[in-house]
């Protein structure tokens, strides 16, 4: 019997009777992050690193039944060892090492393996199986440095705000919203943030980590109070009343789809940055050689055509189906 089996209710390893991010309700779930395709609700246990458990009681439920330990801390359960790696996907996201009787397999959750200054860096993590996500696993999606993407950001903001207008900049609420704002310059002007950002904002400063100062969007204010401003909100108030108060309004998305025409035209924006907190095909390859993994398997994204690549290329890959294909918005 493998170390790790692919049931319906998600990867679960039988020797310690607990599930790696579930899809379904079980009794113990380790999890790799708190976006919403990894953290669910109604498990009856949670397993987490420190810096994700806020935001996972965040989003889940301040009562559920969480515990964390730190990156690179072993907890036992039966015999099989369990540690957290940096994925450098967003703030406490993890891989997870599994280990029994001299076996490795390491489960990857989502990952970015550019540092982006906030997350912890990514970690390779040497093992005898990997499973990795692929959300982006074909050749076209090849990533610019960051310190490129944010210079564009910025002369676009800096632009608008010469004009007297508003910068609308949209990005999921956990993770892309805090990777904006810690990286714009906030010498161009103000920068405001939708509340529901604003909220996650609070819960990771309450954890001692420092964010550039934002500002609530609020209904009492008016076109003067964001004339010039950097506004940062979720995707689904493009092109809602929200939008009104703020007056002459240029928007823009920051996503990895934003390489995808078709996607730019879907999200209905101005611009679009192309800007991931996933690995590119590069990072992905350059990965899965690097943990020197003799077994492969692919999931949560363009599995198919990088199994083929994978075995064309001499590897030993398989997919593994999940519930998920990749949330456009969660982190993306």
């Amino acid at each position: 019997m493998p170390l790790l089996d692919f049931t319906k209710n998600g990867i679960y390893c039988s020797q310690a009777g607990v599930y790696i991010d579930p899809w379904r309700k079980v009794e113990k779930a380790i999890i790799t992050h708190g976006h919403s395709d990894h953290a669910r609700r109604g498990h009856s246990a949670y397993l987490c690193t420190h810096r994700a458990k806020p935001t996972i009681k965040h989003r889940l439920g301040k009562k559920i039944n969480i515990e964390s330990i730190d990156f690179g801390e072993q907890i036992n359960m039966n015999g099989v060892h369990f540690s957290f790696h940096p994925a450098g996907h967003i703030l406490g996201s993890a891989q997870v090492r599994v280990e029994y009787q001299g076996e490795v397999w390491v489960v990857s959750g989502d990952y970015k393996t550019e540092e982006d200054g906030f997350t912890i860096p990514f970690e390779v993590v040497p093992c005898h199986t990997f499973i990795t996500e692929c959300t982006f696993g074909l050749p076209v999606y090849k990533w610019r440095p960051q310190n490129e993407v944010f210079e564009e950001i910025n002369n676009w903001w800096y632009e608008n705000a010469n004009l007297g207008r508003v910068s609308l900049l949209t990005g999921y609420s956990l993770g892309k919203a805090q990777r904006l704002l810690q990286n714009v310059d906030p010498e161009i002007g103000q920068i405001f943030v939708h509340p529901t950002i604003e909220k996650v904002n609070e819960v990771i400063r309450n954890q001692g980590v420092e964010l550039n100062p934002t500002t609530e969007v609020t209904a009492d204010l008016g076109k003067e109070d964001f004339k010039g401003s950097l506004v940062i909100a979720t995707p689904s108030v493009i092109n809602t009343p929200w939008m009104r108060q703020m007056g002459k309004v240029s928007t823009a998305t920051a996503s990895g789809w934003m390489m995808n025409r078709k996607a730019r035209k879907n999200r209905e924006v101005d611009r679009g940055f192309v800007l991931s907190d996933h690995g590119d095909w590069d990072d992905l390859i350059r990965t899965i050689k690097e943990t020197g993994a003799e077994n492969i398997f692919v999931t949560h994204g363009f599995t198919k055509e990088l199994n083929q690549w994978l075995n064309e290329s001499g590897f030993n890959s398989k997919i593994v189906k999940t519930k998920f294909t990749g949330e456009e918005d969660a982190g993306v």
